[in-house]
């Protein structure tokens, strides 16, 4: 792999069916080992349950406040500076409970890929 520097078009953020807002930072074949996303969640919003199968995702909070629901353990509230590890294949769902956007980052490994994303709801 060579060096690169990759700056994301905030135009292309979209709103995914589970309800929340990515930005793609990094996400390519030329890199299949990780995969980087900005996940930003409104107040009052809670994703759909689902699962990535065959991957690991850490959520990096950067902005606001929630709570987050991750396989069989007890729900979790999350702010700026903490991670969140979800294994693979294991159900997972954030909610903001906050006046204002609940940000992070999603890094993935291997990378994201939509055919690995299974809704649960």
């Amino acid at each position: 792999m060579e060096a690169v520097f990759r700056h994301p078009d905030i135009g292309e953020e979209y709103l995914t069916p589970e309800g929340c807002w990515i930005l793609e930072s990094w996400n390519t074949s030329v890199d299949e080992a990780v995969s980087i996303a900005r996940a930003r969640v409104k107040a009052g919003v809670t994703t759909k349950l689902h699962r990535l199968g065959g991957i690991t995702e850490r959520y990096l909070i950067i902005e606001g406040s929630g709570v987050a629901k991750i396989g069989t353990l007890e729900a979790h509230r999350v702010g700026p500076g903490d991670v969140v590890v979800i294994p693979a294949g294991v159900p997972q769902q954030i909610s903001n409970d906050g006046d204002s956007d609940l940000v992070f980052y999603c890094i993935c490994t291997p990378r994201f890929r939509k055919a690995k994303y299974e809704a649960l709801e």
